[in-house]
């Protein structure tokens, strides 16, 4: 009776449609960096340490976010895990179909540059899978009403902690900014961009960042309680939400290898350069995470 029970309880279909929206995910969110030639080169001469330093640091970050967005409701760290298992073999998978299928991948192509590639475009493809379910949306678990139903929807409902907050900043930042890190153009600007100009970006993203969440009308922004100043969901949010995404910034720069060897003010530059979408994917994952 107990091993009835516990088939009884695991729903196939929904568990499959999960499957089914993180394939979608994969593809529609790591579509552009499939198509991204320094990505396809990063296969090549990326270094190994770095490159398996990326794919750790991902294994942590699918388990936490499965437990927020995974393809069913996770109760255990076992479940999370699974899930988190799921959404990377789906990412590999999915990479290298779609390399394979564009004509990048070939037959003769040693094992040390297939494995780099696929390995590169896996990391946001898992994201992508992992996300699938949010937003993409589906059926919830009891009575086959929309995901988008806020009352039946096991994603809105669950409350997000300070630090639940933080990390999901650090996630958006992380996969938008995968999408031009590896590019020669962060670079290029750098150089282009004096330190006014930087100081400019820095306000900037701050303010699209505070704006996106709480001064405009978005769905899923937040709102100030009633009697609380304004600078306090800066100070709070705000600011460690762009301090959150330039260190993710000056991470993928270090492990794509794009501040190897220009110099410091350089260097800082493509930091603020990249903390731009950074701080936009960090807002963004809070009103739709």
């Amino acid at each position: 009776m107990e091993a009835a029970t516990s088939k009884d309880h695991f729903n196939s279909k929904q568990f499959l449609a999960g499957i089914a929206r993180g394939i979608a995910g994969a593809l529609l969110f790591a579509l552009p960096m499939f198509m991204t030639m320094e990505m396809w080169e990063l296969g090549f001469y990326m270094d190994r340490t770095r490159l398996l330093m990326l794919m750790a640091i991902n294994i942590p970050l699918l388990i936490i976010l499965s437990d927020r967005v995974g393809f069913e409701q996770t109760s255990t760290w076992r479940q999370a895990i699974r899930d988190a298992s799921i959404a990377y073999a789906l990412g590999i998978i999915a990479s290298a179909l779609i390399l394979a299928a564009m004509g990048v991948l070939h037959v003769d192509q040693s094992m040390h540059e297939v494995s780099g590639m696929i390995a590169v475009q896996a990391v946001p493809a898992s994201i992508g899978a992992m996300l699938g379910r949010s937003q993409l949306g589906g059926q919830s678990d009891d009575d086959g009403k929309s995901d988008h139903d806020d009352n039946d929807d096991p994603v809105s409902d669950r409350e997000t902690s300070y630090a639940g907050e933080l990390f999901l900043m650090a996630v958006g930042a992380l996969f938008l900014n995968l999408n031009v890190a590896p590019t020669e153009e962060m670079i290029l600007l750098s150089y282009k961009m004096s330190p006014w100009h930087a100081l400019v970006i820095v306000a900037s993203s701050l303010a699209l960042m505070h704006g996106f969440v709480y001064a405009l009308s978005f769905r899923g922004s937040h709102d100030l309680a009633e009697g609380t100043p304004s600078w306090h969901a800066f100070i709070r949010f705000t600011l460690p939400g762009y301090l959150i995404a330039g260190l993710i910034s000056a991470y993928c720069l270090w492990t794509f290898h794009r501040i190897d060897d220009v110099g410091i003010t350089q260097a800082l530059i493509a930091v603020v350069i990249l903390s731009f979408p950074g701080a936009i994917g960090a807002a963004a994952a809070r009103l739709i995470l």
